[in-house]
């Protein structure tokens, strides 16, 4: 059952009175010249459609009706500053609560307040009433006051006057003796005032404002609507886009009108968006259950913006150069030779080990630049692969034909101690040794470490020089958003130099200043971020596709779906309350016409997804292939402009009819439409091209994270499945040692471990073995070299290489 406002305020009041056998006295206004009763007499909505300029029906549609009355404005008045008052038969204390107007009398309390006040004044009667200690009150004008309870009739405006003004007097004697103590020792002894106070004091979640209703309504009146008509009106699409640094975003296939977006402004200055950017951008603590900044943004910095932002006494911009400039000297240094392997060797090989964002977001940007003119030229003779999944069989792919002397490995994780990447870790820690030997300067020649400060001793154990190899970034970079620290800068500079991964940062902080100062109308990922939020919120579509129109960006859409998903796929506000509307879409997406022969077909003609197609004025390499009117990139944009249209206007029975397409087949050959899109274009792939998508993402990300009141920062829900993970290992080691069916707990996991146990006997580690028999990095393996493996690693001990 759902309670209106006064209904609940009715059975609080009454139960209060049950309870605490105070007497219900009624509303007196507050810091008003004279005391002021509420109207009798039906409330009701004025046509206010002409002073608005629109229909009737559009005001149906658009208007916020959340409120438990729509009272003319002077009755809405005379509810303005309204405190309810008890009586309190232990003391005859006064007791007043100040509420909210929403709570104020209404209709609903002026035909209830008798009914209310007798049958409370029943209930006690039957009780034993306690006695009433004299606090030194006027015993007169208490017996005034509870008199005028015990009556039959309802008040009067002059009786309620009458006694209002004896209430405020007699507060008036005895609020003075009242001692502190006193009051915070009744608040902790009476429970429903407790819980009448937390009610009271509870956020609100941005559900329950006027703004976001108004957006309910005008959803509604938007599904009776449909973009092929919404289309034909060239004001509304001409208004529909935006620019910023050749990047354009055209929005008008979104089931939007002119009204949605003012709604949607609206809603977002309620929710102080642009503070809420700016307080992210300078440094505040808006992560706040790990209690830390959120700075990707200032990762991409000019050395101009030193100075500009101090978080716990540390300028970051000035820290994040230093890195960039030891990651510059470091990658040159490989790259001209000038640092080598351990056997005199050139690196010309790098691997990347890491997980989660320490990978997605790299190898998106590698993705890019492989194709990239300039990265074409600067990779030539190098080769850069990702380790990331704990799967061995990622381990013999990544390592397949790689010459160990020749081979960097990247070791990417904050903490140093996330369990598949260290993993990793020591498996091509274990294959360099197997080569060439257990002595200490093989690691610190051949690996290098990206974590954070705080990791320093851990790094240091591992056995990385952790003066010249190790390169720092910090807890403000949250790993999905690391591609522009050094988990990004090291392997990508030393595959493609540091001259263009400097460019890709300009990119993204061309992005990052024109999202802090553009207005919102005109500020691309605050448009796109809106859009995200009434597509998902109030539309309720569950889904998203990222649908980029070159081959280059194939790794997109899986770092965009680790962003959102892992930024906004939660369900606890900022302030404690779980979320009552949808947050967090699936996003899933495919580059260009592949995805057209995947998933377009449910796209068209199953549940509505939202797309965001990306295209490219030019593509990184074309061709005019002999006998063809358009070029390649031509017939690939094509695509791009046709998939949009199709989607939005869909093809009706008429239309399929007119093809003389046989009447059976009708039906099955009908295109709803009605499919919001949007179109990204851009001048060219480049890696400047690259840093503006990535800060459009994650900006998007966050701007709805913030329209929803989440913590777009955190990712607590990664956790319980690593913690199942280490009890899972210690029940796997029971069983592999003991021989002996195991207890997992849940009978459904004890039943499947202990068959996974039983059936991979003989492929299991021994232990007891001198070495691991079972090590088969690469296809080339130390077999094939003299020697056997070493027996210890021991990085504390000066071992020479073994011959």
């Amino acid at each position: 059952m759902r309670l209106d406002s006064s209904s609940l305020f009715l059975f609080l009041a009454l139960y209060y009175s049950s309870i605490s056998t105070p007497a219900v006295v009624g509303w007196i206004p507050v810091s008003t010249s004279s005391p002021r009763c509420f109207r009798r007499g039906v409330m009701t909505e004025p046509d206010r459609s002409a002073e608005l300029g629109e229909s009737p029906d559009y005001f149906l549609q658009t208007e916020d009706f959340s409120g438990d009355s729509h009272a003319p404005a002077e009755a809405e008045e005379s509810r303005e500053n309204m405190e309810l008052v008890f009586i309190d038969d232990k003391d005859g204390h006064p007791r007043r609560i100040r509420l909210p107007n929403r709570f104020a009398p209404t209709v609903a309390w002026d035909h209830h307040h008798h009914a209310t006040v007798s049958f409370a004044h029943r209930i006690r009667q039957k009780r034993k009433s306690p006695e009433v200690q004299s606090t030194g009150g006027s015993i007169k004008e208490e017996t005034a006051a509870k008199e005028q309870i015990n009556r039959d009739e309802p008040m009067l405006e002059n009786e309620f006057s009458d006694t209002t003004n004896e209430i405020e007097s007699f507060h008036i004697e005895t609020e003075e003796r009242e001692g502190t103590e006193e009051e915070e020792g009744e608040k902790k002894n009476n429970p429903v005032a407790s819980l009448w106070n937390s009610i009271m004091n509870r956020p609100k979640l941005v559900s329950e404002c006027s703004q976001w209703k108004r957006l309910q309504k005008h959803a509604e009146y938007m599904k009776s609507q449909h973009l092929r008509d919404l289309l034909t009106d060239e004001e509304r699409c001409n208004s529909m886009y935006a620019t910023h640094d050749g990047v354009y975003v055209d929005y008008s296939r979104q089931f939007v009108t002119q009204d949605t977006m003012k709604f949607l402004y609206e809603l977002a200055e309620k929710q102080d968006l642009q503070g809420q950017i700016l307080a992210m951008m300078r440094g505040d603590k808006i992560n706040f259950t790990e209690k830390r900044a959120v700075l990707h943004t200032a990762l991409r910095a000019g050395k101009e913006e030193i100075g500009s932002v101090i978080v716990d006494d540390m300028d970051v911009v000035q820290e994040v150069h230093e890195v960039l400039d030891q990651i510059k000297e470091f990658t040159e240094g490989v790259r001209s030779g000038e640092l080598r392997g351990y056997t005199g060797k050139r690196l010309r090989n790098i691997v990347s080990v890491g997980i989660g964002g320490s990978y997605l977001g790299p190898e998106f940007l590698h993705e890019c630049l492989k194709t990239e003119p300039e990265g074409v030229n600067s990779a030539l003779g190098y080769s850069l692969r990702f380790l990331s999944n704990v799967d061995p069989v990622d381990v013999e792919r990544t390592c397949a034909d790689l010459d160990p002397e020749e081979t960097l490995v990247v070791v990417v994780s904050k903490t140093f101690t996330t369990a598949e990447t260290m993993l990793n870790a020591r498996t091509m820690r274990q294959w360099l040794w197997d080569f060439m030997g257990n002595d200490r300067e093989v690691v610190r020649k051949h690996m290098v470490a990206c974590a954070s400060l705080s990791s320093t001793d851990k790094v240091q154990e591992f056995g990385i020089d952790t003066e010249s190899r190790f390169f720092r970034f910090w807890d403000f970079v949250g790993g999905r958003y690391s591609v522009c620290s050094a988990a990004g800068a090291v392997p990508i500079s030393l595959l493609y130099g540091y001259d263009l991964f400097e460019k890709f940062l300009k990119g993204a902080n061309s992005i990052d200043k024109h999202f802090a100062t553009a207005p919102l109308n005109q500020n691309i990922p605050v448009l796109m971020g809106l859009l995200g939020v009434w597509n998902m919120s109030f539309m309720k579509y569950r889904s998203r596709t990222t649908l980029p129109y070159a081959e280059a960006l194939l790794k997109l859409p899986a770092h965009i779906q680790q962003l959102d998903m892992e930024s906004n796929g939660k369900f606890m506000t900022k302030h404690g309350r779980e979320v009552d509307y949808p947050v967090g879409e699936i996003d899933f997406g495919e580059a260009g016409t592949n995805g057209q022969h995947s998933f377009y077909q449910l796209l068209h003609m199953g549940q509505t997804v939202p797309c965001e197609f990306i295209g490219f004025v030019q593509s990184q390499h074309d061709f005019c292939v002999e006998g063809e009117d358009l070029s390649s990139h031509d017939e690939l944009m094509a695509n791009f402009f046709a998939q949009p249209d199709a989607l939005a206007k869909g093809k009706t029975e008429v239309e399929v009819r007119a093809e003389g397409v046989p009447e059976e087949l009708i039906p099955h050959k009908v295109f709803k439409g009605n499919r919001p899109s949007l179109s990204l274009l851009l001048p060219k792939l480049t890696a400047y091209a690259c840093g503006q998508l990535l800060a459009i993402y994650e900006h998007r990300t966050a701007v709805q994270g913030f329209m929803w009141d989440i913590n777009s920062f955190d990712q607590w829900g990664v956790e319980l499945g690593k913690k199942l993970a280490i009890d899972v290992k210690s029940n796997m080691l029971e069983g592999r040692t003991k021989g002996e069916a195991i207890d997992a707990g849940s009978p459904a996991t004890t039943r499947l471990l202990n068959y996974y146990l039983e059936n991979s006997k003989d492929t299991a580690c021994n232990p007891e073995e001198s070495h691991n028999s079972m090590t088969r990095v690469t296809r080339k393996t130390h077999r094939e070299h003299s020697g056997l493996p070493p027996v210890q690693h021991d990085l504390g001990k000066h071992g020479s290489r073994l011959s």
